[in-house]
């Protein structure tokens, strides 16, 4: 992923394609947005979410409608990501596929190395990156707004620790897989004096502020 893994199960993704037969009906028109579902679904893995272990089954819908539809998807193409219904009744929005699958990820990796999720605007960004330049500490800079892949894995880490109320800012930081949070808590880490942040005053995004 874009923070070094150590890779869990694979994410499954399932589609339900218009195709196949059950008692006296088969279909026989081909679904054009079946067919592009799929190319999307390849294309997205192949660059977007390159080197995320997936499993991926394409089932004939009218063979197997009622499995699906027990998860709320009962027209094709349905797109399931890990038993959840993802998309239905059309093309498939490679976005969405992307946070879906980065989420369910995410969930069962953990991260290892150095990371620094930031923006290029942001000034308490530069700061950690200097931090850790000025230590000596060799580590991956991702950028969320030019990347939407590291976006989406900085939101699946995050959330879980912070509380999904509490708003995300930047930097967010890993030490050798350890979650650090922004720039003053990689100071404090770093036993350097810290420079107050009046946009986050006590710093919610620390796990252990009040």
């Amino acid at each position: 992923m874009g923070a070094q893994t150590r890779q869990g199960k694979p994410v499954s993704i399932v589609v339900y394609r218009w195709a196949g037969e059950w008692g006296p009906f088969k279909v026989k028109i081909p679904c054009g947005e079946c067919a592009l579902t799929r190319d999307v679904i390849a294309d997205t893995l192949q660059h977007e979410l390159a080197g995320i272990a997936v499993e991926l089954e394409v089932r004939d819908w009218l063979s197997q409608w009622w499995k699906p539809l027990a998860r709320g998807g009962w027209h094709a193409p349905i797109v399931m990501v890990d038993g959840k219904l993802l998309s239905q009744g059309r093309a498939l929005n490679r976005g969405l596929l992307t946070q879906a699958v980065i989420d369910a990820a995410s969930a069962t990796t953990a991260v290892i190395g150095n990371h620094v999720f930031g923006k290029a605007t942001c000034p308490h960004c530069k700061r950690a990156r200097q931090y850790l330049d000025d230590a000596g500490i060799a580590y991956s800079y991702h950028d969320v707004v030019r990347e939407p892949r590291a976006l989406y894995e900085m939101l699946a880490r995050v959330k879980p620790i912070i509380g999904a109320k509490t708003p995300v800012t930047v930097p967010q930081v890993w030490l050798d897989g350890t979650y650090i949070g922004g720039a003053d808590q990689l100071s404090a880490r770093l036993q350097r004096s810290v420079e107050p942040n009046p946009e986050r005053g006590r710093n919610a995004l620390s796990p252990a502020a009040g």
